[in-house]
């Protein structure tokens, strides 16, 4: 599983304190929930060009250790 803590920030200032990709205002809510419209990793690469891929997978690794209820940011 990829080390998301190097690219997943929780600052309360930034987007009212929800997970999102470092340097960017993009939430890991918004990748989860893109990709369960049916949007493909190159559709969000596409259209959020500050993102690259080992983000995207970060949102999901996030994701899975949460709901695993490991250790999160924050």
């Amino acid at each position: 599983m990829i080390d998301y803590e190097k690219k997943i920030a929780i600052n309360p200032k930034i987007m009212l304190g929800k997970p999102v990709i470092v340097g960017t205002r993009i939430t890991v809510e918004l990748i989860l929930e893109e990709l369960s419209a049916g949007k493909s990793v190159e559709d969000l690469l596409g259209a959020h060009p500050r993102l690259d891929r080992e983000g995207i997978y970060a949102a999901l690794a996030f994701a899975a250790d949460a709901l695993k209820g490991e250790k999160v940011l924050g």
